[in-house]
């Protein structure tokens, strides 16, 4: 392992990788990419052959990663399955992890898990940052994620040289503030998709041509992330995964409970909370956010597919 003066290098660290999903597979191929020894974990071992080409190695618990390793990252779907996979006392990371070893937990989660795993790596002298990210599988494939980072800020510098390799960090505050700035993003992102969605619906409904109307308003004050990467996706019928509808409503749920720890009242979040929980009752979990002009278009019982017409619909009802 490199000192704490010592610049992490590729010769100097070894890396240990748990969670191969849509977001985690592109994103551990970048530390493969730039010459880091990466040890991996996935609970089915096929999700990870395209890193074992790559040259990573895989073993059979994250305890089996955390002894390989001096750096363990780890994304993961839920709050239950971050605790398994670091805290566990049989198979969990941290009992595998050497003294002086770093956790990196980069799950959207409980800030209260993320503090209780700080306080748990450090009575074992370790370290836990938690390191949720936003950009979505496109931006995990580019490696321009935004990464919200909370722990100590000396833990996090050092990391600069790994996060480099992913997109770019922010610094947010002690344990749990990067999972805090991760909530807040989702809560803007929600009403954001709603916002995209219902502006698509009533265009349609005033008979415009949608490519046009959103052409029209990205070059406006109505432009955002959102309508940049998921307007045209929405228009192609295409509601394959960058982030899973299933996640988002577990991101969603953290916010709401951690908005009635504080007291606070957040309309629009909730909101979009119920209309992405209609997707989960319509079977349609495992798709993409995208996927909300789905319950709007079911709502208004029309539908922006321009292969059937409004009309059809109705019948089809």
């Amino acid at each position: 392992m490199a000192t704490t003066a010592e610049p992490i290098s590729p010769s100097n660290t070894k890396l240990g990788w748990i969670g191969t999903g849509v977001m985690g597979s592109s994103m551990c191929s970048h530390l493969l990419k730039a010459g880091y020894t990466v040890t991996v974990f996935t609970r089915t071992q096929s999700k990870a052959q395209s890193l074992l080409s790559m040259g990573a190695h895989w073993v059979d618990s994250p305890r089996s990663v955390a002894a390989q390793s001096d750096f363990v990252f780890s994304i993961v779907g839920y709050p239950s399955d971050v605790r398994h996979v670091i805290l566990d006392p049989t198979t969990g990371a941290l009992s595998g992890l050497r003294p002086g070893g770093v956790l990196v937990d980069m799950t959207t989660s409980d800030p209260s898990l993320a503090e209780e795993i700080h306080a748990a790596a450090n009575s074992a002298g370790c370290f836990s940052v938690d390191a949720p990210v936003s950009g979505g599988d496109r931006g995990a494939r580019s490696a321009s994620l935004s990464i919200f980072t909370g722990g100590e800020q000396s833990v996090v510098t050092r990391l600069t040289p790994l996060f480099d390799l992913l997109g770019r960090v922010y610094y947010m505050g002690g344990p749990g503030k990067g999972q805090f700035c991760k909530l807040g993003n989702q809560v803007t992102i929600a009403s954001t998709m709603v916002g995209l969605c219902e502006g698509l619906i009533f265009a349609h409904k005033a008979g415009l041509d949608l490519s046009s109307y959103l052409n029209a308003i990205s070059t406006g004050a109505a432009g955002s992330k959102s309508l940049d990467l998921y307007g045209a996706r929405i228009l192609d019928r295409d509601f394959e995964a960058g982030f899973y509808v299933n996640h988002f409503v577990k991101d969603l749920g953290i916010c709401l409970r951690e908005c009635q720890n504080m007291g606070l009242a957040l309309p629009g979040l909730a909101l979009a909370q119920q209309l992405y929980l209609s997707l989960k009752a319509h079977g349609e979990g495992d798709l993409g956010t995208q996927a909300l002009v789905l319950a709007l278009e079911r709502l208004n019982n029309i539908s922006l597919d321009p292969t059937k017409s409004d009309s059809k619909v109705e019948k089809e009802v």
